[in-house]
Order: C-alpha cells, then sequence, then structure tokens
C-alpha cells in the first residue's frame, strides 16, 4: 500500500466503501467528513454524476485510442479550455497520467527546450528544500523531503536544492508571510556557482504536501527575476495548487507570476480518473518543434494513455463543473472562513504553527519522540472522530472539497480541536 504503515495497517485496517458530497462511508457504515479532498483532487465534491454520465457515454463511443502519430477531437478541446485559464501565453498542453508523470514531463521539456535553442550544457536543476514533486526519478531528485528519497540511492545527477520557505519568525501567519523574499537569492547563489548550466528550477507555488508552506511576499516575484536574468525556466508544480484551491484558477494568478511551465493533475477530473497535464509557453512549443526536420517527431516523450478518451472526458466535465458552480470564485469566498476557523486553534499546546492560504491549511504539532509519531497518532484519532485528513511527519494538512459549507468548516475546526486538545 502506498505511502501506509502497512502492518500498522494489516492490525486495524481501514476501509472506504462509498463517497458523496463532502462525505466518505466506511465499512462499519460510519459517516466520515472528508477534510483533505481526498489527497487534494476531489475538488468538486464526490460522486458527481456529471462525470460519471461522461464517462460512460465516452466509453460507447471511443474506449480507447492512441495519441501517438493520432489524436481525438475532445483532446484538443479540452487542450483549447485549459489554455483558456492558464496564465498569460502557457497556451500548449502535453497529457501526462498524473502529477509525478507532469513533473517528469517538465523537466524534460525544458533540457530539450534548452537543447533546441543551441543550449545543451544547460542541464541542470533546481528544486528546493522540503519539496514534493512526485515519485519518479526526476521528480525525485529535485523533490527536498529527506524521507522519501533516503531509500532510493543518489537520484539524477546535476540536481541542487535552493531553500525553502518556512522561517520561525513567520509562525501563524494567515497567508502570505511579510518577511522571507530575500530567500529565492539563494538561487543566485546556485548561479554565481554553476554558471550558465542551469536549465530550469521547479517550485510549488505553495508547498502543499509538507505542511503547506506559503510563500513571503516578494520571493517568487524575486525567483521570475533571476531566472529571467540568467535564461532559467521557471516551473511552478500546481498539481495540488491548481484548479480553485488557492481561490484562483492556478497559483500563479494568486500570486501575478506567470512560470514558463506548469504542470497540473489531481483536481483535472475531479480524481476519478487518473490524468496530468504540462502548460507551457507559446516560445516553448514553437522552438522545440522547429528544431526538427519537417515531418520528423520534435519530442520523443509520451505515455500509453496520454489523452486517453475516457479520461479526457472526465476532464472535460469537471471543467464543466468547475464554470457552471463558480468554484473558483467559491473558493475565494469560503478561504476567510476557513482561514478564521483554522486559526482558531491557536493557543492549543500541542499545536506550534498554523499556515495556510485559500483552502488549503497546514498545522504544526509537537513532536512526540519519533518524527512523524505525533501525526500519525492525530491523524488516526481523527479518522475514529469522523473527520479524514492528511498528515506528513508531524503536520497535518486540510484541504476540504470547494463545495465545503460552513457548517463543514465548523465541524472540521471542532474535531481538530477535540483532539488536539485531548494530547
Amino acid at each position: 500500500m502506498p505511502f501506509t504503515a502497512n502492518r500498522d495497517f494489516k492490525i486495524a485496517p481501514r476501509l472506504q466503501t462509498r463517497a458523496e458530497g463532502v462525505y466518505y462511508w466506511n465499512e462499519h457504515g460510519d459517516k466520515i467528513l472528508d477534510g483533505c479532498s481526498g489527497l487534494f483532487n476531489v475538488a468538486a465534491g464526490h460522486n458527481r454524476p456529471e462525470i460519471r454520465e461522461a464517462v460512460y457515454r465516452q466509453l460507447g463511443e471511443l474506449d480507447y485510442a492512441p495519441h501517438f502519430q493520432l489524436g481525438s477531437p475532445d483532446s484538443f478541446e479540452l487542450a483549447r479550455q485549459l489554455s483558456e485559464i492558464t496564465p498569460g501565453d502557457l497556451n500548449h498542453i502535453f497529457y501526462t497520467c498524473s502529477g509525478s508523470d507532469a513533473v517528469e514531463t517538465s523537466l524534460k521539456i525544458a533540457l530539450a527546450y534548452h537543447r533546441a535553442r543551441g543550449e545543451s550544457h544547460r542541464v541542470r536543476l533546481v528544486g528546493r528544500e522540503r519539496a514534493y514533486h512526485g515519485v519518479n526519478f526526476g521528480g525525485l531528485s529535485v523533490s527536498g523531503i529527506g524521507r522519501n528519497k533516503e531509500a532510493f540511492g543518489v537520484g539524477l545527477p546535476g540536481v541542487h536544492h535552493i531553500a525553502h520557505t518556512w522561517l520561525p519568525e513567520n509562525r501563524f501567519t494567515k497567508e502570505q508571510p511579510e518577511y522571507g523574499a530575500h530567500l529565492a537569492n539563494d538561487l543566485e547563489r546556485l548561479v554565481q556557482t554553476c554558471g550558465d548550466t542551469i536549465a530550469a528550477c521547479i517550485v510549488e507555488p505553495v508547498a502543499g504536501s509538507t505542511g503547506v508552506l506559503v510563500p513571503p511576499k516578494g520571493y517568487l516575484e524575486r525567483l521570475r527575476e533571476i531566472c529571467d536574468l540568467h535564461g532559467i525556466l521557471l516551473i511552478f508544480d500546481e498539481v495540488i495548487t491548481g484548479f480553485g484551491r488557492l481561490g484562483a484558477p492556478f497559483g500563479a494568478d494568486t500570486f501575478s507570476v506567470t512560470p514558463d511551465l506548469m504542470t497540473m493533475a489531481k483536481a483535472i477530473t475531479n480524481g476519478c480518473l487518473p490524468m496530468g497535464a504540462v502548460a507551457t509557453k507559446d516560445s516553448i512549443y514553437k522552438t522545440i518543434t522547429e528544431a526538427a526536420d519537417e515531418g520528423l517527431i520534435e519530442l520523443f516523450h509520451g505515455y500509453t494513455q496520454s489523452a486517453a478518451p475516457v479520461v479526457v472526458a472526465a476532464a472535460l466535465a469537471t471543467q464543466e463543473i468547475y464554470r457552471r458552480e463558480g468554484l473558483f470564485e467559491r473558493a475565494q469566498t469560503m478561504a476567510p472562513i476557513f482561514l478564521d476557523a483554522l486559526f482558531s486553534l491557536k493557543g492549543l499546546p500541542v499545536v506550534t504553527d498554523i499556515r495556510g492560504y485559500g483552502m488549503l491549511g497546514g498545522i504544526d504539532l509537537a513532536p512526540d519522540g519519533k518524527v512523524g509519531r505525533r501525526g500519525h497518532q492525530v491523524y488516526l484519532r481523527l479518522y475514529e472522530a469522523g473527520l479524514q485528513i492528511k498528515s506528513t511527519g508531524d503536520a497535518l494538512m486540510i484541504a476540504p472539497p470547494l463545495i465545503v459549507e460552513s457548517s463543514h468548516i465548523e465541524m472540521i475546526a471542532e474535531n481538530l480541536k477535540k483532539v488536539l486538545s485531548a494530547i
């Protein structure tokens, strides 16, 4: 079982048998509030009939079609719709099967771009400490969570990491901290060491899986400046922050910083079928395609399930729900209520920090011996109390579906307070 204490699970299994709206039901028939949108991916709530019917119709028309040298109309329509909500001129879409695949694809596109423009010496990749970019070797290499990496060797060569953005003086800051923009200058330090060999720098607009680290004001803007100054591509990993989580289509919109490439996944299909994508600037697409001889493949990369018709149908139905119900705007409206509820937990002895932006929040707990023990204990107690969240180490992550009501947010806060107060 992935990212699971397997022996612990076998002693006391936790099985989910049904879901609807903002709730799961377990094998005993108990109702459990989904406080993390599945794994940040069920933004429009569970069991949407529109998506189910779209998938069923597609299965009856075109169940599968390869996209190597072929295409299907709906994949181009989805690309058009995505290009309407991606920032700036990120208008070209490459489909993948997951967020990990999207990260891998973005790194390969970055390397291919520099090679196509005659700068094949740009081979270094820069990630960030405490970052999570999936589990493939490229994404794992640029990630910065030690426990995820330690069992799998040294990873890709030529990978460097800049400092994360959590500072102790910014504890209990709602939304963006005022202090910390200078941390972006760590990329400038790397440039002084590596010269013009850096191809790309990849960051999450808000670092999610590490416990929700919100960028200080001016930090992302400074990263953009440094990348522009030194010819480095800036990649935003928006697998968690995309599709309304921060109150806008993408984190790039929230913070008014446009990257050169952007990954997306999770909520692109409302979590019901696996899909990811990479959006690239027009100039990147043009450079790579025009560098190859006419009639020949320009980018030797892709997946069997790239733009699989059934998955595309789910994504199209999901985008329609987002537009029709105004869920991105709704997230912006509900965010102050959500964040106020989380920050009401300040003062509990076990809580050492609270952070959040939009409908994404993180709570740090005082450790209990080995790192992660307390986080896992709290996770289990919350589940028993009827609330499902996500924990990483001793950090809790809360990210309810965007259809959540004020009453659900109150229930989330009440459960958290009850369990955390008992420690």
